[in-house]
């Protein structure tokens, strides 16, 4: 019977092989091959485009079928073409399009035609980008980004295995789904990157899936604000546009209209827009961004879109691509990444289309003039919208099943990267260019030596010599890459806040602070690590030392176990809220010691993980004695003459709470618990991990922290708080983020002040962490009562700076702030901000003012980085 079935097989493949294939060149008036110009096939409600240099491909079973060639700028032409079995070749020239400048009539001679024109697309915009109720589309994707010129040091740091050409191409086959009014599922069955058989694309056709009738368009990582579209309600207030005539294309009258931004920083596009009169739709686009929208990263990126008839009265898009050159730090290139929709699936929204009637208004005649006057109209005449009639739902033919759409809004499937190269050349429906087709041998060719022993040493020689940032900036790192083991030092001194090798302070003199991290990591994304760290104090001449070892067993769920033990000295603070660093300065230099420290003798066992989609666990267990720190130096650089005496406080440090906070040695056996939430969280899963994308809904965080009265522990308490956060977007007016969090103590029986509450406070001109306070002392207001915080930042984004020539010409960005506290002894303290960041980049000032039940406390100017 095997044997039998197999026969059958043979026979019947033929039949299931037949196709045809047409190919071609398409070229302008000249010869030249037309990049990305749209195909598009009427009786498949399909499309695809050329390549770079104008060729194209396209697979089809036997029929006859009818092609629309076209390009912006171009005249369409319409192919009729028999397809059988073999490969059939069609080459198409195309021909400038020629506008005709009487087709629109001037009611008016103050105001272009073109305004007329987008007023009705402006209107029916929601209706167009509502008509389809669902669809489904197979997208083919393309990314390619090239170097046209790479440094060979970028801040001191030697640039290595980087070379000009092709640095990134990738193909990636999807099935996207939408249905209304936001629901999105996307699955790669098809994943192709150069140079990585093994690798999967990082491709998304839902993010290429925006819409110039939305109001606002954001694009993640191009802008913090968005962009606001030609069609979007208040475009008349950005755009200015011109009629530049208009074309006949399959007996449709298509509008070209420029348009040009009215001023010469607000976020928005110029270019050309094509719009199909009558049902006032998008055609196609050609629009760009530069510098002047507030663009990040990309010089200028431009935006072509095509759009096509896939169901009757339904148009959206059949091909896309976006361009991009930048240069920035000594390198300069560009690329595109394009998509190509076939196989549409529609269902309507709509049973009929909305109508435009123009209604006159009634001729008005004053009573002042003559029977002779001529009664003339007091306005021009209304556009009246009369609003499309819906499908019935007894109608409705759904395309899919309400299981389809959840969380996971992208899937890659597991043997997406498995597809050999025969079936991309079945399925790509844009041939390669010949320099992606060579990009293909040759980084597939070396991706065996790139990957051997010989080649990864001679890497690691190079990125593994020292140089000054190493030491002072990120720390050294030693990479053995073939073997995937890392050893990782803390830098000599750390700006950024971290822990540096050399500090000072005033309980254990200069110190030494060496910590080491070693990471194997393994093919399945797994790894562990061992991290060992020494301390010594040269002035209270005290050896400290702790080990910590992690293991990080399940990428997808980020699920990680830890294990800690050691003698080592820590901030009294469970925040750290001083730096290192910046404790250094302020003591040898302004003798203000705010640090406060203690020794422990520890072990800990932490464990977190992902439990649920948007629902994490952190917790951990400590087992410690602790015992008290004196000071031992009162060294400064500052020359007090023939005063001898300290100027630094003690050790202990003053809370409203305590009336003596110092501490004798103890025992503490602590469980700490915490739990978040972030309901309507969406992901993106791959065969190696997920990503997760966050959700529009606030994170919830629960934590429990109880000090336990069991083996020996002096310590006898509970406390719980609730959190809110979320970060929001207000398109233009920039973004805001805010956190809420309240908790209670009960259960006092005995605690200790690293027992207690404490705030991220700052005493410093170099700005504390932004969500936390800026003026306010580290310990004062340590609590181990009920408490309220909250903290508040709206990040403007160059709303109010792009209005003020200076400081759009510095990029510069306005940031406002506030942060509440509410405990026992604090009552109603307050602090309001407002700052500018983006100041060469990464600085940020802000002068913040403190208030305590009203009345001002303090005041003072911050220095930080914003990014």
């Amino acid at each position: 019977m095997r044997h039998y079935y197999l026969l059958i097989l043979l026979f019947l493949l033929p039949v299931f092989s037949m196709a045809g294939v047409l190919r071609g060149r398409i070229t302008d008036e000249n010869g030249k091959g037309l990049p990305f110009a749209s195909i598009y096939i009427k009786e498949a409600a399909s499309g695809t485009a050329s390549n770079d240099e104008g060729y194209y491909q396209l697979q089809l079973s036997p029929g006859t079928y009818t092609f629309e060639f076209k390009y912006v700028g171009y005249r369409a032409k319409f192919e009729t073409v028999t397809i059988g079995e073999g490969t059939q070749e069609l080459n198409v020239q195309l021909q400038p399009e020629v506008l005709n400048l009487k087709e629109v009539i001037v009611r008016a001679a103050d105001e272009d035609p073109a305004y007329g024109i987008m007023r009705n697309a402006i209107r029916l915009g929601k209706y167009h980008r509502n008509e389809a109720k669902a669809w489904s589309a197979r997208v083919y994707m393309k990314g390619v980004y090239r170097l046209d010129k790479v440094p060979p040091k970028v801040l001191g740091i030697k640039v290595v295995d980087v070379d000009t050409g092709i640095v990134y191409l990738s193909e990636s086959v999807s099935e996207l789904s939408f249905k209304k009014p936001n629901k999105i599922n996307e699955r790669i069955f098809s994943s192709k990157v150069s140079g990585q058989k093994k690798g999967f694309s990082f491709n998304q056709a839902s993010e290429m899936n925006i819409s110039f009738y939305d109001n606002l368009m954001k694009v993640e990582g191009l802008s913090e604000r968005g962009f606001v579209s030609p069609l979007a309600n208040n475009a008349l207030f950005y755009y200015r546009f011109e009629y530049l005539g208009t074309f006949q294309e399959d007996g449709r009258t298509i509008n070209k209209i420029k348009v040009i931004p009215r001023r010469k920083n607000d976020p928005v596009f110029s270019g050309n827009i094509y719009i199909v009169d009558g049902s006032w739709r998008i055609h196609s686009t050609d629009l760009r961004l530069t510098k002047d929208a507030g663009i990040d990263f990309v010089d200028w990126i431009r935006v072509r879109q095509v759009y096509a008839p896939v169901a009757e009265q339904i148009w959206l898009p059949v091909s896309q691509r976006f361009s991009f050159e930048a240069a920035g730090l000594g390198f300069k290139g560009g690329g595109y990444a394009m998509a190509v929709y076939s196989k549409y699936r529609v269902q309507p929204a709509y049973a009929r289309p909305p109508k435009l009637e123009e209604v006159e208004p009634e001729p008005t005649v004053t009573a002042e003039e003559t029977p002779i006057a001529e009664a003339r109209p007091a306005k021009k005449p209304k556009i009246k919208l009369i609003e499309p009639e819906e499908v019935a739902l007894e109608a409705e033919k759904p395309i899919h099943d309400d299981k389809l759409f959840s969380k996971e809004i992208l899937v890659v499937e597991k043997e997406a990267n498995d597809r050999d190269s025969a079936y991309w050349a079945e399925i790509r429906p844009v041939p390669l260019t010949q320099e992606e087709v060579t990009d293909y041998q040759a980084k597939d060719s070396l991706e065996v030596i790139k990957k051997s022993k010989p080649y990864q040493d001679s890497l690691d020689q190079v990125r593994n010599k020292p140089s000054i940032g190493s030491f002072f900036i990120r720390g050294y790192t030693y990479s053995n890459t073939y073997q995937k083991r890392f050893y990782s030092f803390n830098p000599l001194l750390s700006i950024t806040g971290g822990p540096s090798i050399l500090q000072y302070n005033t309980v254990e003199g200069v110190v030494a602070d060496v910590r080491m991290e070693y990471t194997k990591r393994f093919e399945d994304r797994t790894r562990y690590e061992i991290a060992p760290a020494v301390r010594y104090g040269f002035s209270n001449e005290k050896l400290n030392a702790k080990l910590r070892l992690t293991y990080q067993y399940d990428p997808i769920k980020n699920s990680t176990v830890s294990v800690e033990g050691g003698r080592y000295v820590d901030q009294i603070s469970t925040v750290d809220p001083i730096s290192p660093f910046v404790n250094t300065i302020y003591t040898l230099v302004a003798e203000r010691n705010y640090m406060k420290l203690y020794q422990r003798d520890f072990g800990r066992i932490s464990y977190r993980s992902e439990l649920l989609n948007g629902v994490y666990f952190n917790g951990w267990v400590d087992y410690a004695h602790r015992m008290p720190m004196q000071n031992t130096t009162d060294y400064t650089f500052r020359s007090r003459g023939g005063d001898t005496g300290s100027r630094f406080t003690s050790n202990v440090p003053v809370n409203a709470e305590l009336a003596d906070a110092s501490f004798s040695p103890h025992e503490a056996l602590t469980l700490s618990l915490n739990v978040s939430i972030q309901p309507g969280q969406e992901y993106i899963t791959r065969p190696d991990n997920k990503i997760n994308l966050g959700s529009k809904y606030p994170t919830f965080a629960l934590g429990f922290r109880t000090g336990i009265n069991a083996f020996g522990s002096d310590v006898n308490y509970s406390t719980a708080a609730l959190r809110i956060s979320d970060d929001v977007s207000l398109g233009l007016l920039g973004r805001s983020k805010y956190s809420v969090t309240g908790g209670t103590f009960w259960n006092k029986q005995e605690m200790y002040l690293m027992d207690y509450k404490h705030f991220n406070g700052n005493r410093t001109l170099f700005a504390g962490v932004y969500e936390g306070f800026q003026l306010l002392d580290y310990y004062r207001y340590s609590t181990n009562n009920s408490y309220l915080e909250a903290h508040y930042e709206h990040h403007f984004n160059g709303f109010l700076f792009n209005k003020i020539p200076l400081f759009r010409k510095l990029k510069w960005q306005e940031v406002v702030s506030l942060n509440y506290l509410n405990t026992q002894e604090s009552r109603n303290y307050l602090e309001l901000g407002i700052g500018i960041e983006h100041i060469f980049k990464v600085i940020r000032v802000d002068f913040v003012t403190s208030f305590q039940e009203g009345n001002k406390a303090r005041t003072g100017i911050m220095f930080g980085f914003g990014f």
